[in-house]
């Protein structure tokens, strides 16, 4: 398999630190977020929609690779899944903090729609979409937390 492929779906081959790879697979995550912060909204949105294509493609690869579904190896689901947590929320310690604890729960507690779509095993778009739900459920709680003033304004 292409070692770049490899790279991306592994991302940069976080998802073969144990124990949980999901855990460690969000990290890298964690520093595009900050990168991404730099970026105005909508490029932020774009980036992520565009990690989410490639990442379906190659989380698609790499389950042949693997030769598993959903292998655990696998964690751009993560990235992105962190991304969507994130966006629109400032970039502190304590809310990146918060949102990758509010992040791996939803990731790995599966609400509705999340767990459907993963049961789906519809190659890589099951592979992403759960996270990106995960994600979107993390960022709400997060949207919430903000407008509550209970986070968001500097080193909280």
């Amino acid at each position: 398999m292409n070692k770049f492929i490899l790279a991306i779906a592994t991302g940069l081959g976080t998802g073969y630190m144990k124990p949980a790879s999901g855990t460690w697979g969000t990290l890298p995550g964690v520093a595009l977020v900050v990168f991404f912060s730099a970026l105005s909204p909508f490029n932020y949105l774009v980036c992520t929609v565009g990690l989410l294509f490639i990442g379906a493609w190659a989380a698609t690869a790499a389950e042949a690779h693997f030769g598993k579904q959903d292998a655990g190896q696998i964690v751009i689901d993560e990235v992105v899944g962190y991304l969507v947590t994130m966006f629109l929320i400032p970039v502190t310690f304590w809310n990146v903090v918060w949102a990758f604890f509010l992040f791996r729960f939803f990731d790995i507690v599966k609400f509705w729609p999340a767990r459907q779509i993963d049961r789906a095993k519809n190659g890589g778009w099951s592979v992403m979409l759960d996270d990106v739900a995960a994600g979107i459920y993390a960022n709400i709680a997060l949207q919430i937390l903000v407008a509550l003033g209970w986070i968001g304004c500097g080193w909280n």
